[in-house]
């Protein structure tokens, strides 16, 4: 059997970039968690962002 380790795993912040470019209150975030061996560069998803009601790109943050 497979060892499971918690390492390979880590939580990451998406959040909204066009949000913030726009200068407006308030921001988008989602919690998520990635492979750091399978992607070991920044994650980049379109995901939904309530406060401009449509479909954006967000990317990882530190």
């Amino acid at each position: 059997m497979a060892k499971k380790t918690k390492d390979a795993r880590i939580q990451v912040i998406l959040e909204c970039t066009e949000h913030k470019a726009s200068g407006m209150p308030g921001t988008s975030r989602y919690i998520t968690t990635k492979s750091k061996k399978n992607t070991p560069e920044r994650l980049e998803l379109k995901k939904y962002n309530p406060i401009l009601k449509r479909v954006t790109v967000h990317k990882e943050i530190k």
